[in-house]
């Protein structure tokens, strides 16, 4: 049941990458970025509830916080120039 969900994914996650290589400019590559770092915790959420481990979960659950924080940081050096 939830190998088409991780299939899914994963074809979102190229698609993603493709804009990240070819986004015309930083801002859209930071929002590709950003939409990678999601489906990546979903995908941790999603093999945490196939294989019964909470540990994913709140692998899952810390990656999502480092990357909201790491996205701020990125949109507040693009917009100012500096830290």
């Amino acid at each position: 049941m939830w190998l088409p969900a991780v299939i899914f994914l994963g074809v979102c996650m190229v698609i993603a990458l493709i804009r990240v290589i070819l986004g015309p400019d930083a801002p859209s590559r930071v929002v590709g970025v950003d939409t990678i770092n999601t489906m990546v915790v979903v995908s941790m959420v999603l093999l945490g509830a196939a294989f019964e481990q909470v540990i994913f979960v709140d692998v899952a659950i810390v990656y999502a916080l480092l990357s909201f924080i790491s996205t701020l940081f990125i949109a507040k050096y693009l917009e100012k120039g500096k830290f």
